[in-house]
């Protein structure tokens, strides 16, 4: 049986950094709040807009206030997808080499956002299967999107390999009895996405082919 490919998006098949902070701190700027920097706002992603916002305001995710913040930015995203979002070294020639494996997309990007940004990168075609924020009840970390994936193609778990950036990515792939591949260079400090024991650490998509050639 051929391995499935589940690929994050943000910090692993795309650089969304510069768009992820302009349209948040649009968001604060809009509703009368200070704008952060490109930096810190990088280190509150991966687990959704929600959580983002949450963080970026330092209040709890059912903070009413967290919910204008978030309608705020959601829109401004999804009006500016990609302004400044380019693919990832590598990520582009890494998915056509990998072509003959099933390919899909798990990612805490909310849905309406994760498809702006896919058709504005020409790259909706590209996976037989998405799974964004807000498609299942509970979000990376935890296995249920992965479980999706594998019921949406019907295969078992087992034989997904998650390939990500952040430690949500690696260890919803354990949970899930997937294999994990963890990407160097994304959103999250190292050691924490060392932390969360990846099968494989490499240091870009370049050795990807390579890895999966391999098992």
């Amino acid at each position: 049986m051929s391995l499935v490919l589940v690929f994050d998006l943000d910090g692993t098949l795309i650089d969304s950094r510069k768009d992820i902070a302009i349209a948040l701190n649009h968001a604060l700027t809009s509703t009368g709040r200070a704008p952060l920097s490109e930096d810190l706002i990088a280190s509150y992603v991966g687990d959704g807009a929600r959580t983002l916002c949450a963080r970026a305001l330092q209040r709890d995710e059912a903070d009413p206030t967290v919910g204008e913040v978030l309608e705020a930015f959601l829109a401004y995203y999804a009006a500016h997808p990609a302004d400044f979002t380019r693919w990832l070294p590598h990520a582009r020639e890494a998915l056509e080499a990998l072509s003959a494996h099933p390919l899909a997309l798990c990612t805490n990007k909310p849905r309406p956002t994760t498809d702006a940004v896919l058709r504005a990168l020409d790259a909706d075609g590209l996976f037989a299967a998405i799974v964004a924020g807000g498609d299942t009840p509970r979000k990376k970390p935890d296995p249920e999107p992965l479980f999706a994936i594998a019921e949406r193609l019907r295969v078992p778990a087992t034989q997904l390999v998650m390939i990500g950036d952040g430690p949500q990515d690696i260890e919803a792939g354990r949970r899930a009895g997937a294999k994990t591949v963890a990407v160097r260079g994304g959103f999250p400090p190292i050691e924490k996405l060392l932390a969360a024991g990846p099968d494989v650490v490499i240091g870009s998509l370049a050795e990807l082919p390579g890895v999966v050639g391999g098992w």
